[in-house]
C-alpha cells in the first residue's frame, strides 16, 4: 500500500515537471505519396499527414528552402503561425500555406480534448530528404 502511494507521488512529480516545462506529445508524421513531378524536372510533390493527439503539436520548425507547402486541416483544429503572423486557429476544410524558407513557430493541436490531423502537400527538390528541421533558438 506505501509503495503504491510512493508511485502515485513519484507519477504526479514527473507530470507536473513535465507540465511545467511546456512539453507537448509529438505530433505523428507520415508520408501518404510522393510522386515526381514528369513536366517539372527535378521536383516532386510529397503528401504528409500530420497527426496531433490531443494538447499535441510540433516545436518551431523550418522545411527545405526548395519546398512550398500547401496544408488543409482534415480533422479537428490546428493553431498555427508562420514567419511571425498572428497565430490563427485552422478549421477543418481550412487552409494555409508556406513559401519556401518560412519559418513555421507554431503549429499545435487547438484542443486539449480532441485529436487533431492535417494534409501538408510539399512541392520541393526531388533529392530532399529531411522535410522539417527544428529551430534551435
Amino acid at each position: 500500500m506505501y509503495s503504491r502511494f510512493l508511485s502515485a507521488v513519484a507519477l504526479a512529480a514527473l507530470s507536473f515537471t513535465t507540465a511545467s516545462a511546456g512539453d507537448r506529445p509529438a505530433g505523428k508524421v507520415t508520408v501518404v505519396f510522393d510522386h515526381v513531378l514528369p513536366n517539372v524536372p527535378g521536383k516532386s510533390m510529397r503528401g504528409v499527414l500530420v497527426e496531433y493527439e490531443p494538447g499535441g503539436g510540433s516545436p518551431a520548425h523550418t522545411h527545405p528552402k526548395s519546398a512550398f507547402i500547401y496544408a488543409t486541416v482534415l480533422e479537428g483544429a490546428i493553431r498555427s503561425s508562420v514567419n511571425g503572423s498572428p497565430e490563427k486557429v485552422y478549421q477543418v476544410g481550412e487552409n494555409f500555406y508556406e513559401d519556401p524558407g518560412s519559418r513555421h513557430e507554431v503549429s499545435v493541436n487547438a484542443s486539449d480534448t480532441e485529436p487533431a490531423r492535417l494534409l501538408a502537400v510539399f512541392v520541393l527538390d526531388t533529392e530532399e530528404k529531411e522535410l522539417t528541421t527544428p529551430i534551435k533558438e
